[in-house]
């Protein structure tokens, strides 16, 4: 009775916890804590209410929680910053780390931005890469001739 009482403990818990968090990271194992309950309540040994629990929980973890993430976590906004990394944009003031100082124009919006090397300023008006975001600021680097 013990062990019942120990899973049944357990269950409350993660599923409590489940949501205060509400992110989908205790939910898997409280399914494996209701199954390890029903193994105890039918009297299974404990080491099969444990593999029980470790099966379940991980079964549930691997297999569903792709699924979960991508129907539930549709509330997350995506700003497609990620697909300005490669584009070009242009100075719309001297970019210096040093100062610090950068503005880009980039698909109509200014960016702040700095450059990929601190000891290269980029002057006013040259077209550059964005090669990663950092924050709000573009990182980029001057286009070469040629390029």
């Amino acid at each position: 009775m013990d062990q019942v009482i120990f899973w049944l403990v357990l269950l409350i818990l993660l599923v409590v916890i489940e949501i205060a968090t509400l992110g989908l990271t205790t939910i898997w194992f409280a399914g494996g804590a209701l199954v390890a309950l029903i193994a105890a309540a039918f009297g299974a040994p404990l080491y099969l209410q444990i593999a029980v629990f470790i099966v379940i929980s991980a079964v549930l973890l691997f297999f569903t929680r792709p699924l979960a993430m991508k129907y539930f976590n549709n509330d997350r906004v995506k700003t497609n910053a990620e697909s300005l990394i490669g584009k070009k944009a242009v100075a719309e003031e001297e970019i210096d780390n040093l100062k610090p100082s950068g503005l880009v124009n980039v698909k109509g919006q200014e960016w702040t931005a700095r450059s990929t090397h601190d000891d290269v300023v980029i002057p006013k008006g040259s077209v550059v890469f964005i090669r990663a975001i950092s924050g709000v600021k573009l990182i980029v680097e001057e286009r070469k001739e040629g390029e």
